[in-house]
């Protein structure tokens, strides 16, 4: 038991590694793979950090010793409390766009961290077979923000429609931003959501998964007549228009090797009930990271 919990607690390091990020006891616990009581974490750790094997830095662990990540992190939470204000009060107003069922936080900003670089990532849901409508308004809508060099605040990077909410990758990356994920619209949406998804738990069996919020969204005459407008079957043939000209145009970005602002290869997955960045670039790419310091950490302290 003892060595089982050893190399839980390394495993969980190892991820939070990737990204510099030093973990405090309570944070360990929710992301080990295996249950575990409080106390046997707290001397596990203990024993970890007296033979060598992590190091602590106030209440905070990390694989490395380098105490400026502390210092790094405290900044980026201080920093990431700032943008999810802005963040919720963004969400109420795309929450008011056609189709939106449900939108949240996702990618580092869902863990609260922010840097200089940082952009706010939305997780959005959207009504059954109106992903596509749903998802060109808004960027439709992001086009004009470019205008006013406001995009950063608009990163519309994952789509999922009601029909299908459940996350096709079960990886622990996916686990953790499923676990991690902040809601902040459409109560009934994200309880759909993760019930769709309780499969994260098999790799998370500590946490308890994202508050649900208690607001949900209103409509309006604007969205309603634009609803009605293009309700069956003639809504049906736009969304599937739209779906094959969004996946062309796509396909034909990451075929020229094109590249976003933060230096990765363009690519969209795209499919009937969703859109969302091609698992083959930025999620592979951290798997393989992580299997890498995985393979470093477990040499060392063999």
């Amino acid at each position: 038991m003892e060595l089982n919990s050893k190399t839980s607690v390394l495993k969980v390091l190892a991820y939070f590694d990737l990204f510099d990020y030093p973990l405090l006891n309570e944070e360990i616990y929710l992301f080990l793979d295996r249950k575990i009581e409080g106390n046997d974490l707290k001397t596990t750790l203990a024993r970890l950090t007296a033979d060598g094997n992590i190091f602590k830095f106030n209440e905070f662990y990390s694989l490395k010793n380098d105490p400026s990540l502390l210092k790094r992190r405290l900044k980026e939470n201080a920093r990431a409390q700032m943008m999810l204000v802005t963040a919720n009060r963004i969400s109420k107003f795309l929450s008011r766009f056609p189709y939106i069922k449900g939108i949240g936080i996702s990618g580092s900003l869902s863990k609260n961290v922010a840097n200089d670089q940082s952009d706010i990532d939305y997780f959005i849901v959207t009504a059954a077979n109106r992903l596509w409508i749903a998802r060109t308004l808004l960027h439709l809508f992001k086009k004009i923000c470019f205008l006013f060099s406001l995009q950063d605040y608009f990163c519309m990077n994952y789509f999922i429609d009601e029909a299908e909410p459940e996350i096709l990758e079960k990886n622990i990356y996916t686990a953790i931003e499923t676990a991690t994920l902040m809601p902040l619209c459409g109560k009934k949406t994200f309880r759909h959501f993760l019930d769709s998804n309780a499969w994260a738990k098999n790799f998370l069996p500590n946490h308890g998964f994202p508050p649900i919020p208690a607001k949900e969204i209103n409509g309006n005459w604007i969205r309603y007549g634009i609803e009605k407008l293009l309700s069956q079957p003639f809504g049906d043939r736009l969304d599937n228009r739209l779906m094959r000209l969004t996946s062309k145009r796509w396909d034909a970005k990451t075929a020229a090797h094109q590249k976003n602002s933060k230096g990765l290869l363009m690519g969209l997955h795209t499919g009937r009930h969703f859109a969302k960045p091609d698992p083959s670039v930025f999620q592979k790419k951290i798997m393989q990271r992580y299997e890498q310091r995985l393979q470093e950490v477990f040499r060392q302290y063999a």
